[in-house]
């Protein structure tokens, strides 16, 4: 199951526009590389877990040294990484140069096995992180309400 919470936010492409409710998913925790490899040696993996570790790391520099050298990196059913860029725009081509590329972004495109993520998840409304903390900060003060607008973000 995933939780989300609601928030009021404008759109930063329409800022005439009134606000409106947006979802924002609220992750449980985030699983680093040890995590993972436990996880995955507890699923029946043939490795044990420095190898898995091991593969891992080795995947990390791997792809951005291929993803240096102009390569897409394709990861079977995860999905495939791929450099893009930010650039500033030119008055014509002949004018653009090196400089006026500013960033370089790493881009993840998944699968067809997360295409249909909509279908398969159960989901969980809760209330926002600031509004649990607002409630929580209150409790600690001895207060029976708490300090925060439903029109808050996060």
């Amino acid at each position: 199951m995933i939780d989300y919470a609601v928030a009021m936010l404008k759109n930063p492409f329409h800022p005439e526009e009134p606000t409106k409710a947006y979802a924002f998913l609220q992750s449980r925790a985030t699983l680093g590389i040890d995590e993972i490899a436990d996880h995955m040696v507890n699923h029946g993996c043939n490795y044990d877990r420095g190898d898995v570790i091991a593969i891992i790391v080795k995947l990390v520099s791997c792809s951005k040294e291929l993803m240096l050298d102009g390569y897409r990196i394709e990861l079977g059913d995860l999905g495939k990484l791929y450099l893009s860029c930010q650039s500033e725009g030119a008055l014509d081509k002949e004018k653009f140069t090196r400089a006026n590329i500013k960033a370089i972004n790493v881009n993840f495109s998944s699968s067809k096995q997360f295409v249909d993520m909509i279908q398969k998840v159960s989901l969980h409304k809760v209330p926002t992180r600031k509004a649990v903390a607002a409630a929580l900060e209150a409790e600690l003060a001895g207060q029976t309400s708490a300090n925060w607008s439903a029109d808050d973000n996060g």
